[in-house]
């Protein structure tokens, strides 16, 4: 259904990034991972179909996204458990982590959208 609506409207670089953002949105506000994919697999598979690109850099992006998402999150449960693990206060972990983890994300965002425009 996605894919149907923005077929025509959208240049095929955006896909990817997209999904790995909004994959990493998700991820981050619910602080799962798993539940992102639940969420949002059954979203990318179809497009991918439906736009008739190759499957792996869909599902790819919605698993990176998920991670990265989850990875951020100050309510994941990974997180919690390695600030815990490592006798630091919560929020000073998270802000310690937060930087590298968004350079990594910037640059995954950028990939991503390069692959989409070699599709």
């Amino acid at each position: 259904y996605v894919a149907q609506v923005t077929a025509g409207t959208m240049p095929n670089y955006v896909y990817l990034p997209l999904i790995f953002l909004v994959s990493g949105g998700i991820a981050f506000s619910t602080g799962t991972s798993w539940g992102t994919f639940a969420i949002m697999l059954p979203i990318a598979v179809p497009a991918a179909a439906t736009l008739g690109l190759p499957l792996a850099p869909f599902v790819a992006a919605t698993l990176s996204g998920g991670i990265f998402g989850d990875h951020c999150s100050p309510i994941s449960d990974t997180t919690i458990i390695s600030s815990m693990a490592a006798a630091t206060d919560h929020i000073d972990h998270v802000r310690t982590q937060l930087p590298y983890a968004l350079v990594g994300g910037a640059i995954a965002t950028l990939c991503f959208g390069l692959l989409g425009a070699t599709l």
